[in-house]
């Protein structure tokens, strides 16, 4: 059995030269193309084969996967601290505010009723230091229903006549509110009355009758000629604006040193301090039969309401919101009548030096009167104390502090 299977081996067993040249092919195999991939032993050559064996072929290389697209994630936000809240707040409510107040401003400045030419009079005086203004409030009764009418006992009289006047001075010398009363007996200039175009001759009667009889036209030239001042704006309000404009800020506190009860403007007020709406406000500023000095007495009324109402109106609490200044701005412009040269900034200046003499930056003062019942063709009348009242108006003109007149006596 053994000597069979050394015959097969012997007879089988390849020559010496067939495996020299197996063994040579086997190693010159690319070591690349065996890695990772399996290999069978090449066969026996005998030495009669006539070609080359094809090579095996190479296996691809296995792709390379794409890389990952990266992601980036924002780092998540600091929660805002308590005081970074508040200032951009702060920053959005004062932009608003900002636009609100621009917007505002520009439609309170179409809202202006610019009907008064003070350049009409051809024999002005001639402009001095400072600046004048003349402040009016008018009997009128536009804007008012019948039954306003009755509540406010305002009269059903038509037409505008002066209720109170005053000239505000503003400049370096200071600021001097000057009450010029309505029964001022004061020469009126020659003027052509517009309804009938009939001539009038300058001629002596009350103050207020030039603005009866020819408006704020006649009324300006009126003043300008009895004091030399020149005025250089105008402001008038009406009865339903002054009426609105208090109700708008929440009333106007103001202190009597005694009872107050007048029949004809319906004023009922006790001893002390009280917050007056719009009507009791308005009876107030009319009254003057229960005042020892008459028209006098109720200038001065005038005077102390209106500082106090700008100092209201000028507060915080009602500057710095809008419901409560939108409404106060409204209900002036309603009835308010301007010079054709008077601008919002011009209103607005007005308006400080008003609160200005509030608060002590300025003087309060009456026309240096000499008799407060002065006889006449026109009835009782104020005359002014010539030499005081000059004395006065030359001041203001050259805008140099004021000297105030003694009482009257």
């Amino acid at each position: 059995m053994s000597d069979r299977l050394d015959g097969w081996a012997a007879a089988n067993r390849p020559s010496g030269r067939a495996w020299e040249i197996s063994t040579a092919q086997t190693q010159s195999i690319p070591a690349s193309a065996t890695q990772g991939v399996p290999t069978r032993p090449a066969p026996y050559r005998t030495g009669q084969e006539t070609s080359t064996p094809a090579p095996a072929p190479a296996r691809a290389p296995a792709p390379v996967p794409a890389p990952a697209p990266t992601v980036r994630r924002r780092a998540p936000k600091e929660p805002l601290s308590r005081r970074r809240r508040i200032v951009r707040l702060a920053i959005v409510a004062v932009s608003a505010l900002l636009l609100a107040s621009g917007s505002a401003y520009v439609w309170a400045d179409t809202q202006l009723n610019r009907e008064v030419d003070l350049g009409r009079s051809p024999d002005r005086p001639p402009a001095g230091k400072g600046t004048n203004y003349l402040i009016v409030g008018s009997d009128s009764r536009d804007g008012l229903s019948e039954r306003a009418r009755k509540n406010l006992r305002t009269g059903s009289a038509e037409g505008r006549r002066t209720d109170s006047m005053m000239v505000l001075h503003t400049g370096s010398g200071g600021t001097t509110m000057l009450s010029l009363p309505r029964d001022s007996w004061v020469t009126i200039p020659g003027f052509v009355r517009p309804e009938t175009g009939r001539r009038y001759n300058p001629s002596r009667n009350k103050l207020n009758a030039a603005y009866s009889m020819g408006g704020a036209d006649l009324l300006v030239a009126a003043i300008e000629r009895n004091t030399g001042l020149r005025i250089d704006h105008y402001a008038e309000i009406g009865f339903s604006g002054f009426v609105d404009v208090v109700d708008a800020v929440g009333g106007v506190r103001m202190c009597v040193d005694r009872n107050i009860k007048d029949p004809k403007s319906g004023l009922d007020l006790q001893k002390g301090c009280h917050t007056l709406d719009g009507a009791k406000a308005l009876a107030f500023v009319r009254q003057r039969k229960q005042e020892a000095d008459g028209d006098l007495g109720r200038t001065r009324n005038q005077q102390k309401f209106l500082a106090a109402l700008a100092d209201k109106a000028a507060t915080p609490g009602v500057l710095a919101n809008p419901f409560a200044a939108f409404p106060t701005v409204r209900a002036g412009l309603d009835t308010l009548i301007v010079d054709k040269d008077m601008g919002l900034p011009d209103l607005m200046s007005l308006f400080d030096a008003v609160k200005g003499v509030t608060s002590g930056n300025g003087e309060q003062l009456n026309v240096p009167v000499s008799n407060p019942n002065l006889r006449t063709s026109k009835g009782s009348a104020v005359q002014w104390n010539v030499t005081q009242a000059r004395r006065l108006f030359d001041q203001l003109r050259n805008d140099q502090p004021v000297t105030p007149a003694p009482p009257t006596p």
